[in-house]
């Protein structure tokens, strides 16, 4: 038995090795029993060979699509260049609605961040720099599927910008300045169609509408889906694509109702009533808060808008020893009350006891001004006026101003002169009403005065617009000739 062993065991070393050198070590199970067969060597190196997947067959590592997880790092656009980011600025920010439910509209002063594809809002600047956007004070706003546009019916401020996430939430963004509000505009916009493209969607829309649609774990092509569903995806995937497709054909019933629908829309755009034929039924009516003041002075046949008159008639019969008159504020729904008879072109009555609070005709009489589209003060004599307060002689300055005010349109300059001289009365009672010229020149300054574009700095801008305002109602007498009535 011994010598069977040993002759067994020499003939089992004389046999060649059945496995290939090039054979990785890690073959195991089936493999090697293929190893083991009676084929020769070439050919089952061969065999080998074609169960390696060639380059263009091994299939590509699965792209992530979780935007959170990319803004981790640096995110780049399709195109390979980094996608617009804004650091660091003040904007106000009001939320209207979340998921389709409407909120009351509240603005805040918020420091703005913009990233790859969220939009970050501090309370407090300090907060941008501790990266932690799930502070209670924090709102973060996702980009990726969303929708922004212009608006000027959410907001009585200008500048007005909304964005609309693809869960249904609505915010406004606004600032003062239209070159800021631009410019965080374009950048919010390009962020949004970079990271919607790089996120493999598109913005879903309502049948027949404009209103975008929310998208949903439901729908293809969002998310991760389960190996059921995996299954049943490519028929959906085949209808993406046809929609997506450039060469899309539609049929003849489809042409024919286009058609027909361009047709109507035709017919109804002829027979149309005009502009002038709506406002000469009372249909529509002319505005007067946001009105331009030429505009309003010519439809009105006068060079002092007569809102004003009644205002400023109102508060010398019986505010001129309130207490903080202009400083004040009055309710703000009776204001906009007061605002909405005035744009209905109602008869006013300010005698009448719903204004019987006379800081609620200062603050419609302020609205007015404040919503003028180019202020009392026109964008092109800020910076000629800025010049004017800088003289240090007190007489050149004063003839500086009062060439430039004489310069101005009849309307701008008779409103000037009214306004003017009734704050001067308001001086006269500074002992009871505690109204200084400094205090009136702050809450005017601004009311009546700002830049076409706010390219400096806005703090110093003010300081200007408030001493404007003071020297000219110092020096009131001289710059109008009040002394020769």
């Amino acid at each position: 038995m011994a010598g069977s062993r040993i002759t067994n065991l020499q003939t089992a070393t004389k046999q060649p090795l059945l496995i290939p050198p090039q054979r990785s070590t890690a073959a195991q199970g089936p493999v090697q029993m293929r190893i083991k067969s009676s084929q020769s060597s070439g050919d089952r190196l061969s065999q080998s060979k074609s169960m390696v997947l060639q380059d263009s067959d091994v299939p590509q590592k699965p792209i992530s699509r979780h935007r959170r997880n990319q803004s981790q790092h640096n995110v780049f656009s399709t195109g390979g260049e980094p996608l617009v980011q804004l650091k660091g600025e003040h904007l106000n920010v009001a939320k209207i609605s979340e998921g389709g439910k409407k909120q009351r509209k509240n603005w805040t002063l918020m420091w703005t961040v913009l990233t790859s594809d969220q939009l970050l809002f501090y309370k407090e600047r300090q907060q941008e720099t501790s990266q932690k956007p799930g502070n209670k004070t924090d709102v973060v706003l996702p980009l990726c599927g969303g929708v922004i546009e212009w608006t000027t019916e959410k907001s009585s401020r200008k500048n007005v910008f909304q964005i609309t996430t693809n869960t249904g939430s609505e915010y406004l963004l606004q600032t003062d300045s239209y070159s800021t509000a631009s410019k965080w505009f374009d950048a919010i916009r390009k962020t949004i169609d970079s990271s919607t493209k790089a996120d493999g969607g598109f913005s879903l829309r309502r049948s027949n509408s404009t209103e975008y649609l929310p998208r949903h774990s439901s729908l293809p092509g969002y998310g991760s889906a389960s190996p059921n569903t995996k299954q049943r995806n490519p028929v959906h995937r085949r209808s993406i694509n046809m929609f997506s497709s450039s060469k899309l054909k539609h049929s003849t019933s489809d042409s024919a109702d286009k058609n027909g629908v361009k047709n109507r829309l035709k017919k109804f755009i002829i027979r149309r009533p005009s502009m002038k034929t709506l406002q000469e039924k009372g249909l529509i009516k002319d505005r007067v808060f946001g009105c331009h003041l030429l505009t309003l002075c010519e439809r009105e046949g006068s060079t002092v808008p007569r809102f004003v008159q009644l205002c400023l008639e109102a508060i010398d019969k019986r505010g001129l020893e309130a207490d903080g008159i202009y400083r004040v504020s009055g309710n703000l729904a009776t204001i906009q009350k007061l605002r909405f008879i005035v744009d209905q072109e109602e008869d006013l009555n300010l005698d009448h006891s719903q204004w019987e609070d006379i800081h609620v005709v200062t603050g419609a009489l302020k609205m007015f001004f404040r919503e003028l589209p180019e202020p009392l003060f026109p964008f092109k004599s800020f910076q000629p006026f800025v010049e004017a307060i800088k003289i240090k002689e007190s007489k050149h300055k004063v003839q500086a101003v009062k060439k430039l005010i004489q310069e101005l349109p009849k309307p701008n300059r008779d409103t000037m002169k009214l306004l003017f001289s009734h704050l001067h009365r308001v001086l006269d009672f500074s002992r009871k009403n505690l109204m200084s010229t400094q205090g009136i020149g702050i809450v005017f300054g601004p009311t009546l005065m700002w830049p076409e574009l706010d390219a400096g700095n806005m703090a110093v801008n003010m300081v200007y617009q408030n001493q404007i305002v003071e020297f000219i109602l110092i020096e009131s007498q001289q710059i109008f000739n009040l002394d020769k009535k």
